[in-house]
């Protein structure tokens, strides 16, 4: 199958006579009968078969193209636009003056590109200066932090239960609690002081010490470990009481 110059014509090729080689879904692969050139056309380039005699047939294309860089391409006419006279001066009628006034000088900045450009500048500056200066208040506006109160209630990782009432007196409320793990928790509390003594332990006769909790629920109190940490995480990890 041929495509030849009368119907089809690659700019910047002189003789435009080819044979297909190849063809797949996207592309057809042509030869230069000439050349021996291989290129490929991409398939929406190929337009409709004109069968004239065979062998020859005569294949039209869907725009015109060139080859360029080893590569076909849309073939593109460039237009130059030839430079324009002067208007011409348009007479005066008998209604008006034979002297134009001359526009102002606002009239003249507002007509000019380049001063809606910098209008659209001084815009976008003077909007960002107004989120610095919200962002700035926004930082410099007083926080207020409510702490919670430590107790120092002088005991330490080593004090059982009786421990704990010699330095505290009887609790308001003793409770044993049961947990899913190996280690049980009591608790007691002290109503008066407004806290809960945590005792951690596998029985009530092992349970230590390990901190002591406000009426919400937040450690006041915890106890220093031998490897350098202590208690506090693990107060703050308890199931509601």
């Amino acid at each position: 199958m041929f495509i030849r110059d009368s119907f089809a014509a690659f700019a910047n090729i002189p003789l435009n006579e080819w044979v297909l080689r190849e063809s797949k879904w996207s592309e057809v692969l042509v030869r230069n009968c000439r050349t021996g050139e291989e290129i490929w056309i991409p398939r929406r380039y190929i337009g409709e078969v004109a069968a004239v005699e065979d062998p020859i047939t005569i294949v039209g294309l869907t725009k015109p193209l060139e080859f360029k860089a080893g590569a076909v391409w849309p073939h593109e006419r460039r237009v130059l636009k030839m430079p324009q006279g002067p208007a011409p001066s348009r007479p005066a009628t008998a209604g008006q003056g034979a002297e134009v006034r001359p526009p102002t000088f606002l009239e003249r900045l507002k007509s000019e590109p380049e001063m809606k450009v910098g209008r659209l500048v001084a815009l976008v500056v003077a909007g960002g200066l107004l989120v610095l200066l919200v962002m700035v208040g926004i930082t410099l506006r007083p926080v207020k932090f409510k702490g919670i109160e430590q107790y120092e209630l002088a005991l330490t990782g080593e004090d059982d239960y009786y421990a704990v009432v010699r330095r505290l007196g009887p609790p308001t409320e003793d409770r044993w609690r049961e947990s899913a793990g190996e280690m049980q928790y009591r608790l007691m509390h002290y109503k008066d002081k407004g806290i809960t003594v945590i005792l951690m332990g596998t029985d009530r006769e092992t349970a230590r010490y390990i901190g002591a909790l406000n009426e919400q629920g937040k450690p006041v109190h915890s106890v220093r470990l031998p490897t350098g940490g202590d208690t506090l995480p693990l107060l703050r990890r308890l199931p509601k009481l």
